[in-house]
């Protein structure tokens, strides 16, 4: 298989799609990571980030804010790219196994759905302020957060384009 077709088969739809890389996953004893953003612009904070998440298990699935959630969260003026190229580039990184889209403001029923081992985000949270935290404890599972990389984010990317 061709790498372009590689990427493109690991961004999924929510269901069906999902659901027969989870039960595969399950049944081979891997824990599944899961962490999500917007990831607008790619950024050396944003791989460092990731990388250290996926530390964490075997697989890691990455929750993506779709364009209309981007907007309702950051703004009228974002997303800058929409996506499905923002799938695109998330799907290239190795350490990402699943791209997921979720209109939702927040991935909670997406996090429902995947039922993962440890729920991961930035630092900037208290773990018991992450979305999805009572249900990676309800089921024993772990939540854990990673130190950002100073005067990494997207909106100062924005800002030195300006």
């Amino acid at each position: 298989m061709d790498n372009y077709t590689v990427i493109k088969n690991k961004i999924v739809k929510r269901g069906e799609e999902l659901d027969k890389f989870l039960k595969m996953w399950k049944l081979q004893n891997k824990k599944i990571v899961f962490t999500n953003g917007c990831f607008d612009i790619l950024h050396k904070g944003h791989v460092e980030y990731l990388s250290k998440a996926s530390n964490f298990g075997d697989v890691m699935v990455l929750g993506l804010n779709s364009d209309s959630s981007v907007k309702r969260l950051k703004g009228e003026s974002r997303p800058l790219q929409d996506e499905s190229s923002r799938a695109m580039v998330m799907a290239s990184l190795q350490v990402i196994d699943l791209v997921v889209v979720f209109d939702e403001e927040t991935p909670y029923g997406l996090i429902k759905e995947v039922q993962p081992d440890v729920l991961v985000k930035g630092a900037d949270y208290k773990p018991e302020n992450i979305v999805g935290y009572d249900i990676l404890i309800a089921k024993g599972g772990e939540v854990k957060t990673v130190d950002l990389t100073d005067g990494y984010s997207t909106t100062s990317v924005i800002q030195k384009m300006k």
